[in-house]
C-alpha cells in the first residue's frame, strides 16, 4: 500500500524552528516528487516546497518561505524533511506532503493535482 505520512508538527512560538517529516513507503521513492502542501483555516490549499527526487534533487520553495524553510532528504529512509525555521504566525496551518510519481519540475511542483498520494497532515501553529 502506498503511504506518505507526515509528523513533527506542534506549536512554538514565533521566530522558532519545527522540522516535519514525511515518510514514504509502498513506492521505489527515487524518481519520485514529494512535496509539502498546507492550509490554513478558511484558506485555500498552498503550495510551499517540493523536492525531486532524481538524480540533481532539484528543490522548489514558494516566495513566503524562501531563505526560511529547507527541504532535504534520505533516500535510504524515504524520507523528506522541511526544517522550518524564523517561524511567523502566518505559518500556522495543517502541513501536508504529497508524491508526484512523474516526479517535479519547476512547472508542476505548485500543482496539487500533480500529486498521486497524500498524507492526512500535521498541524502546526505559531504563537505571537
Amino acid at each position: 500500500e502506498v503511504q506518505v505520512v507526515e509528523s513533527g508538527g506542534g506549536l512554538v512560538q514565533a521566530g522558532g524552528s519545527l522540522t516535519l517529516s514525511c515518510a514514504a513507503s509502498g513506492f521505489t521513492f527515487e524518481g519520485y516528487g514529494i512535496g509539502w502542501f498546507r492550509q490554513a483555516p478558511g484558506n485555500e490549499r498552498e503550495a510551499v516546497s517540493s523536492i525531486d527526487l532524481s538524480d540533481d534533487h532539484r528543490t522548489y520553495y514558494a516566495d513566503s518561505v524562501k531563505g526560511r524553510f529547507t527541504i532535504s532528504s534520505d533516500n535510504a529512509k524515504k524520507t523528506v524533511y522541511l526544517q522550518m525555521s524564523s517561524l511567523k504566525p502566518e505559518d500556522t496551518a495543517v502541513y501536508y506532503c504529497a508524491a508526484d510519481r512523474w516526479g517535479t519540475t519547476i512547472a508542476t511542483w505548485a500543482h496539487a493535482p500533480s500529486y498521486d498520494y497524500w498524507g492526512q497532515g500535521t498541524q502546526v501553529i505559531v504563537s505571537s
